[in-house]
């Protein structure tokens, strides 16, 4: 296994190596930004870490769906314009962007930090000698991030402006792998910013924040697939499965608390679904629930609100949805 782990990884660094001198660091040169010629390195790394996402998904989950799926997919442009947003994330520079951004003005805060007699923080030096190991270093910043992902997604479900734009991720009715990255750009571009402040906080490393959320982005295209799947009666105390997520994204559960049309809900736990045991959020069900939003049925269920078809409709009406419910919550 070790074996095939390093010949998976000297293919991947050739790979990177070859279209970094070939494309990459020309481009980065020819456009005067010689001074990033690291961060585009890093880049090239993030970029084939979504190919090989993307094949992987393709590969597995997607035959899965086709095998044992939940629902027949009635809305196939829909599915089409979520591998969009999936395609826009995994293989942009999205994430990592954000995370070089903020960077430089870590940088410049550790540094006035030690001139003022303060030591920097790096969450592997808690517990020297256990830390250190890689795959045990790995788990505990995914356990750290996951945490603060749970309270952000609570909060998207708390603050009317956040769930202005994160109900475009709950529009969709016919719920598939490609669904996890189906969000508002300026949703992402929040929650990234966040995500990358703690990450760099704790010590995290570029190398270590790719495999990170790469290891993330594939465990939540797991559980937004559209498959009967679930962890069974210990598994789904253990990590969040495409049934327990699937509650999350159900009408009356995953985004209602008190009635219809209130903010809340029910499993917000993006990896982990200990926060949701802990903190009291939690539904376990049998059942492998219709997704949508309320506000989305006809009347008089609801209200045909319209969340778009396409990518520019959805990202439009998202901005909308902010001024009009920044207005509701004013009066």
């Amino acid at each position: 296994m070790m074996h095939l782990i390093q010949i998976f990884s000297d293919l991947f660094a050739t790979a990177q190596g070859w279209l970094f001198e070939t494309f990459v660091q020309p481009a980065v040169f020819a456009l005067g930004l010689g001074e990033f010629v690291e961060e585009a390195f890093t880049g090239t790394e993030w970029f084939l870490v979504g190919v090989c996402e993307l094949a992987v998904l393709f590969i597995i989950l997607r035959p899965l769906e086709s095998m044992i799926p939940v629902h027949p997919i009635l809305d196939k442009r829909a599915r089409w314009n979520d591998f969009i947003y999936t395609a826009l994330h995994r293989l942009g520079a999205f994430s990592i962007i954000v995370f070089f951004l903020l960077d430089p003005a870590m940088s410049y805060i550790s540094e006035f930090l030690h001139w003022e007699g303060w030591g920097t923080f790096n969450l592997d030096d808690v517990w020297p000698g256990v830390t250190d190991q890689a795959l045990v270093s790995f788990l505990f910043y995914l356990i750290v991030l996951d945490f603060c992902d749970y309270w952000y997604h609570r909060a998207q479900h708390g603050f009317r402006w956040l769930w202005a734009l994160h109900s475009l991720h709950h529009s969709q009715e016919n719920m598939n792998l490609w669904s996890d990255d189906r969000n508002h750009l300026l949703d992402d571009l929040v929650r990234d910013v966040l995500m990358g402040l703690v990450a760099l906080a704790i010590g995290v490393q570029p190398g270590q924040y790719i495999l990170l959320v790469s290891a993330s982005r594939m465990l939540q295209s797991l559980q937004h697939a559209n498959v009967r799947i679930h962890f069974g009666r210990i598994g789904e105390y253990l990590l969040v499965s495409p049934r327990f997520h699937r509650l999350h994204h159900a009408i009356g559960i995953g985004h209602e608390s008190r009635g219809k049309n209130s903010l809340g809900g029910h499993n917000f736990a993006v990896l982990f679904p200990i926060w949701d045991v802990i903190f009291r959020t939690t539904h376990f069900g049998e059942a492998f629930a219709m997704t949508g939003v309320r506000d989305q049925l006809p009347p008089p269920a609801g209200k045909g609100r319209n969340y778009g078809r396409g990518f520019w409709a959805q990202q439009w009406l998202g901005l909308k949805r902010i001024v009009e419910f920044s207005r509701k919550a004013a009066r």
